[in-house]
């Protein structure tokens, strides 16, 4: 063979490599571009995916921490609430005490034996005061028939206890009794003014 065969068929066979490796590189290449195009789109819905997981979880952690917050609120309005409420009761509580023992309190004391002896349904009954109020139970309970003035003496601010003579019925109609029994709606009566639910 000639140089020039050789050259020929050696430029030949680098042209038909040539082709076949820029065809080879093309496809290569078109694949490439495919598989980015591919990826991309997956890229963006999983970067979609995070965003919405993270605006979920953002939204979570903004009720959690607004919920909080709204405990906490209505925690410090009802301690303040409450506060108020003990400080107006001990400015009450003090006021009575300190009360004169006159017509309007013994009145008063009229009135609480009354509805005590009503609620016992009998007037034979044992009536407990405390040392103040003695003298004024005692000239009360002469509009009471068959009740008589215990020789203790009870600690209350003011008002009776009351027990029928047998022992077997018993009711506190003391100024702390009623009021611990009103305290309760006080309250509620005063946070539904202000607008705090308990």
């Amino acid at each position: 063979m000639t140089n020039s065969t050789i050259t020929a068929t050696i430029d030949k066979i680098l042209n038909q490599t040539e082709k076949s490796i820029l065809t080879d590189i093309s496809g290569e290449l078109s694949n490439s571009h495919q598989k980015l195009d591919d990826s991309v789109s997956k890229l963006e819905a999983e970067y979609d995916k995070i965003i919405a997981d993270g605006k979920k979880e953002a939204d979570k952690i903004e009720k959690q921490i607004v919920g909080g917050a709204d405990i906490e609120a209505r925690n410090k309005q009802l301690l303040a609430l409450e506060s108020s409420v003990n400080r107006v009761f001990t400015t009450a509580l003090e006021q009575i005490t300190n009360s004169d023992r006159n017509s309007d309190y013994a009145n008063l004391i009229n009135s609480l034996l009354e509805e005590s002896t009503q609620i016992l349904g009998t007037t034979e009954v044992k009536v407990f005061t405390n040392s103040k109020d003695r003298d004024t139970v005692q000239s009360a309970l002469s509009r009471f028939p068959g009740s008589e003035l215990s020789s203790e003496t009870i600690d209350c601010i003011g008002g009776v206890k009351i027990e029928s003579k047998v022992g077997s019925m018993k009711f506190d109609n003391t100024i702390d009794a009623k009021i611990d029994r009103l305290k309760p709606l006080i309250r509620k009566e005063i946070a539904s003014k202000f607008g705090v639910n308990e």
